[in-house]
C-alpha cells in the first residue's frame, strides 16, 4: 500500500518554503525537506503568499513581512482524517535572540490540559514536528546569513472540523487538530495486512533458530528493545496495535522467549485483558489504573485525582510522585493476560513498559524462565 506524508512534514516543507521567501528569495517549488530517518521528500506548493503586519497576521513587530506557503497533505493509501486538507505555515520575524518560536494558526488546536507532551496553552504542535520545522526554517536562516529568531504560526483549512473526527476534544486540544508525526511518514493502516506481515516476521525469526524475538508498539519501544538486548531485524515484530494476533500466532508457531515492550497507556489496556490496543477500539480505563493504585496502597487522594486524569501517563507520573510502582503492576498485569492467550505453549513472556520518552519505566518476566531480568 502507498505510503503517505504526515501534519508535521507537511508543516515543515510550508515553513520552509516560506523561510526561504521571507528572507528575499523565491518560494521553492518544489520544497525539499529531510525527514528524522534521513529521507529527503519534495512537495509540490499549493498556495503562496507575502504580506505585512499590518494587514492582520499576528506578526510580533508591527508592519513586519510575513511570508505563507501551504502544502496539500497525501496521506498515501491509510484513511487518515487530514488526507487532502490543505496545511498552511506563515513565518516572520521574532524578536532578536528568540530562537524559532510558534503559535497556533487557524485549524490547529491549543493544549488546555496536563499530560500531553507540550504545556498547557502550548500550539498542538507535537516535539518531532517543532525540531523538523526549526530545522529547516533554521537552514533558511543560515542559507540567508540571518539569525533563526522565527515566529511559524502552522495552520490547517478546515482543522477545527475535522479534528471533530479525532481524539482531540478528549485529550484537552481544543480549536482545532495537531500537527503530529515522529517520522515524517504515514503507513497505512490494514489490519489484514499487518498482522500477516507480523504472521511473516515470526516465520522469518523462527527459520532462522531464533530463540528471543520483541513484538514492539512503536519505534521507541523498538530502540528500548534494542538498546536492551542488541537483538538483530530479524528479531524485532512490528505488532503495532495487534498484540491479540501476535499471541494468538505465536500459540501456534512458539519460539521459547518473547518480549512485549510497548507505553504505559496501551499496555494498560492488554492488562484489563484487551487484546487490540488502538485507541479508536479501546480507550485508557482511568477508573481501572485508579484501582490498581489502591491495590499499591494509594489513598484516597490520589485515587480520586487518578479517576480524574486527562491521560494515562498523567497517572504514571502521580504514581512516581508517590513512590508507587504502577508500571510494574501494570507490567506484570500485562504478563499474565499475554500468557493466558499463549495457554501451554513453550513460550516464556516479558513485559517492558515504556514512557513517552521510550525510557523502560516498568517490567515483569516469566517466573523462573527469563534468564536475568532487569
Amino acid at each position: 500500500m502507498r505510503r503517505g506524508w504526515t501534519t508535521g512534514t507537511c508543516a515543515t516543507a510550508a515553513a520552509r518554503a516560506a523561510a526561504d521567501a521571507l528572507f528575499g528569495g523565491e518560494f521553492p517549488d518544489p520544497v525539499t525537506v529531510t525527514l528524522p530517518g534521513g529521507q529527503t521528500p519534495a512537495f509540490a506548493l499549493a498556495v503562496t503568499e507575502r504580506g505585512e503586519g499590518a494587514d492582520g497576521s499576528p506578526g510580533e513587530l508591527p508592519g513586519g513581512p510575513w511570508a505563507m506557503a501551504g502544502i496539500i497533505k497525501d496521506a498515501g493509501d491509510d484513511p487518515d482524517v487530514t488526507h487532502g486538507a490543505l496545511v498552511r505555515a506563515r513565518v516572520w520575524r521574532g524578536a532578536p535572540g528568540s530562537g524559532v518560536t510558534f503559535r497556533a494558526g487557524p485549524g490547529v488546536g491549543t493544549v488546555t490540559l496536563p499530560g500531553l507532551p507540550l504545556a498547557v496553552g502550548e500550539p498542538a504542535i507535537n516535539p518531532v514536528p517543532r525540531r523538523m520545522i526549526a530545522q529547516a526554517v533554521g537552514e533558511a536562516a543560515a542559507a540567508a546569513g540571518q539569525p533563526a529568531d522565527l515566529v511559524v504560526e502552522v495552520g490547517v483549512e478546515n482543522g477545527e472540523l475535522l479534528a471533530k473526527r479525532t481524539m482531540n476534544g478528549r485529550l484537552g486540544i481544543l480549536g482545532g487538530l495537531s500537527i503530529l508525526g515522529t517520522t515524517g511518514i504515514v503507513v497505512p493502516y490494514s489490519c489484514a495486512a499487518w498482522i500477516a506481515s507480523i504472521q511473516r516476521g515470526v516465520d522469518v525469526a523462527r527459520a532462522a533458530g531464533l530463540a528471543h524475538v520483541a513484538a514492539c508498539t512503536g519505534d521507541l519501544s523498538e530502540k528500548a528493545v534494542v538498546a536492551r538486548y542488541g537483538l538483530s531485524e530479524q528479531a524485532l515484530l512490528d505488532m503495532g496495535d495487534f498484540v491479540g494476533g501476535t499471541l494468538k500466532y505465536l500459540r501456534r508457531h512458539p519460539i521459547p522467549r518473547l518480549t512485549l515492550c510497548g507505553g504505559f497507556a496501551k499496555f494498560g489496556k492488554l492488562a484489563r485483558g484487551l487484546m487490540d490496543l488502538h485507541s479508536k477500539r479501546n480507550s485508557v480505563d482511568f477508573d481501572w489504573l485508579a484501582a490498581r493504585l489502591a491495590d499499591l496502597g494509594a489513598g484516597p487522594e490520589l485515587v480520586a485525582q487518578a479517576r480524574g486524569a486527562n491521560t494515562a501517563a498523567q497517572v504514571l507520573g502521580m504514581a512516581d510522585a508517590a513512590g508507587l510502582a504502577l508500571a510494574d503492576h501494570v507490567a506484570e498485569l500485562a504478563r499474565r493476560a499475554a500468557q493466558e492467550v499463549l495457554e501451554d505453549a513453550p513460550v516464556a513472556v516479558e513485559v517492558l513498559v515504556t514512557d513517552r520518552q521510550g525510557r523502560i519505566v516498568g517490567e515483569a518476566h516469566s517466573p523462573n524462565s527469563w534468564p536475568n531480568p532487569r
